[in-house]
């Protein structure tokens, strides 16, 4: 069935793809979000008691102050921010929605969906934004082991872990958030990391405590060292000095995300070799598949690091602008 048409279709319902329907409503055109998950699905995953690393003002979006009293808000104030942007803008979010392939061209796409009960829609749209983020896809290792139970990607809060021994594998922002809260909180925690020490871009208020534990003997660290296999009651390590097998419970890889390549191709979008930059205007931020367009993190491909909620806010703005050149003759008469 033809659930709807629309000017604009944003596929992805975290703070950028909300900055887009916003800005894209702003200039008279109907637009909608669709999500696989919730509303800002990957910041209602992040750990139950993280505080952002950035102030308030830079989470805005829609010109909707952001009040906190804290100085750096958490993961829950933030939450209710973005609901209440949502609210405010009364944007229509189709939550738990998953893309299962898109047809159709610049003008008249075809966005296929399947809910959670396999019920199957379509989204008729003039134009598509596509801001999928990339906390929803894992890097693996590829190692044996890494899908049994214990095993995780993603770390959430650390009482279920009290007593047991933990291993953590990674040595940027989110591991050593992890190993912290889970050593605090009774876990027996045991670090490791390829490279030589704590990545050089933990937070300057985060790696002295780190490194103080682990320099205590409080969180056993064992660097330049990968994980060969994880067994259900151990976890083998190769060491610079030699291949050690340590007793284990429940593992965190926090090994870090990509975007989804797959779905991106599957459009018809180029990936550049190396960095694995989608191709697009990096004034309008269409790709090379017309009439549709990039936002967030995704613009950077493999460089995750290079935008957050902070810059990737703004692009909303950027297309919004494009599509008032293009959109706004087309519009008017698809309204028709």
């Amino acid at each position: 069935m033809t659930n709807g048409s629309f000017d604009v279709l944003v596929i992805g319902a975290g703070p950028t793809g909300m900055a887009c329907a916003i800005e894209a409503q702003r200039a008279g055109f109907r637009a909608v979000l669709v999500d696989k998950g919730c509303l800002v699905n990957s910041l209602f995953h992040y750990p139950a008691n993280m505080t952002f690393f950035t102030t308030p003002e830079l989470l805005e979006i829609g010109d909707i102050p952001f009040s906190s009293p804290n100085q750096k808000p958490t993961r829950s104030e933030a939450l209710e921010y973005y609901r209440k942007v949502a609210d405010h803008y009364r944007l229509d979010v189709r939550q738990y929605e998953r893309v299962v392939r898109v047809e159709g061209s610049d003008g008249n796409f075809r966005v296929h969906t399947e809910d959670r009960f396999g019920k199957n829609d379509c989204h008729r749209a003039v134009k598509l934004v596509v801001a999928t983020g990339y906390y929803d896809l894992p890097n693996y290792m590829s190692i044996p082991g890494e899908n049994l139970a214990k095993v995780a990607h993603y770390y959430h809060e650390p009482h279920p872990y009290y007593d047991n021994d933990v291993l953590v594998i990674g040595g940027k922002n989110s591991a050593a958030i992890a190993a912290l809260e889970l050593w605090r909180h009774g876990a027996k925690v045991t670090l490791v990391h390829r490279g030589p020490g704590m990545h050089k871009n933990v937070k300057y208020w985060i790696l002295p405590d780190i490194e103080n534990r682990i320099r205590n003997g409080e969180i056993n660290a064992f660097f330049n060292t990968t994980v060969c296999e994880i067994r259900e009651r151990s976890v083998l390590l190769e060491t610079p000095a030699c291949r050690r097998e340590i007793p284990n419970d429940f593992v965190f890889a926090l090994t870090g995300y990509h975007p989804d390549y797959e779905f991106l191709t599957s459009l018809g979008i180029e990936i550049g070799k190396g960095e694995c930059r989608p191709l697009c205007d990096t004034q309008t931020l269409e790709s090379n598949v017309r009439g549709i367009y990039l936002a967030g993190v995704i613009v950077a491909g493999a460089r995750t690091s290079e935008i957050f909620i902070e810059n990737g806010r703004f692009h909303g703005r950027q297309i919004a602008a494009d599509l008032v050149r293009k959109l706004a003759p087309q519009a008017a008469a698809h309204r028709k």
